[in-house]
């Protein structure tokens, strides 16, 4: 079993090295370094770093056109080509190259959630679990025949670098699985059902601007599905405020902010987004329906700190506008 690995980030380095431990690896085929920083320093992309510790062989090509990966593929005659986060479209005549096909990692539980950002949008959308799915790969996105899938629940605790971290791991064990069954002749492909897809658009700089009218729910999903980058963002006194760490403030909590009937008419009749609070080292925001604890935040020009720091060197009082 001869496979020829392509992926490109962080997410794809755990599957690779685990395809690395039970296959010969011919080869990883990767993104071309790119600019990064403040200084554009030119960097690899983590699978090349990775492929380089191990040995393996690293091709970086501009494009994937015009037949331009097929010389490497009668070169390297691989049984398999294994895909993880690559970044770009498989044209047919690679999908139709290896004997054992094109099989892909995707991190959502199939047919939800296809595109470039499933596991952001799963936490954005509230969503109790998420998962990983191996699948053949076909022309369209994310839309081939389903091989082995493997789910894991979305806890309050969870963002998008824990979801990240986890199904990288996951999906490491699911895609040896998948291909040690394949070469077995041990599994049957699954049709997906177009019916129940649900697309996962690339995240946008729209996508993080936090809209206080909204429930606290809603806006502490978006805040975890974009944490730690590229955070949900805010203004505060025409200075951007960038939230890393929130949580829905419990009504019984709630009810203990105020000391007085006159406080909480003042809380009730405030506009959404009104700091109402500073107890406990957190900042109390107002929102649609609920409030929101901010416990953590990035200010601009300014390093990520706790909320507390921030109250300390009281850039915020109650009373304040989020907008």
């Amino acid at each position: 079993m001869k496979i020829l690995f392509m992926g490109t980030p962080d997410f794809a380095v755990k599957p690779f090295l685990a395809l690395c431990d039970a296959f010969e690896v011919v080869g990883a085929v990767t993104q071309p370094d790119k600019p990064k920083g403040r200084h554009m320093t030119l960097t690899p992309p983590a699978v090349k770093t990775a492929a380089l510790e191990k040995g393996i062989p690293v091709f970086q090509p501009t494009s994937l056109k015009d037949n331009g990966l097929l010389p490497l593929l009668r070169e390297l005659s691989p049984d398999l080509v294994a895909v993880v986060a690559y970044g770009k479209i498989l044209p047919p005549y690679l999908l139709q190259f290896p004997r054992l096909g094109c099989v892909n990692l995707h991190g959502s539980l199939l047919p939800k959630y296809r595109g470039a950002a499933p596991m952001q949008r799963a936490i954005m959308e509230g969503e109790e679990k998420t998962g990983v799915t191996t699948m053949y790969m076909a022309e369209g996105l994310d839309t081939g025949d389903m091989l082995e899938k493997a789910e894991i629940p979305i806890t309050e605790e969870d963002n998008f670098e824990s979801i990240h971290d986890k199904l990288s791991a996951l999906g490491a064990s699911l895609l040896v699985s998948t291909i040690r069954k394949l070469e077995a002749k041990e599994i049957c492909p699954e049709e997906q059902d177009d019916r129940l897809a649900t697309y996962a658009a690339k995240i946008e700089n729209k996508d993080c601007v936090i809209d206080f009218q909204k429930n606290a729910h809603t806006i502490f999903n978006q805040v975890r599905g974009l944490s730690p980058y590229p955070l949900a963002v805010c203004r505060l006194r025409d200075k951007t405020l960038k939230i890393i760490d929130c949580r829905v403030l419990p009504p019984e909590r709630q009810s203990t902010l105020f000391s007085s009937e006159e406080d909480r008419l003042s809380a009730r009749k405030a506009p959404a987004g009104t700091v109402l609070s500073l107890a406990d080292g957190v900042i109390i925001v107002k929102c649609g329906e609920g409030m929101l604890a901010i416990r953590a935040l990035l200010p601009e020009g300014k390093s990520r700190m706790k909320a507390a720091d921030f109250i300390n060197g009281r850039k915020i009082a109650p009373g304040d506008l989020l907008q």
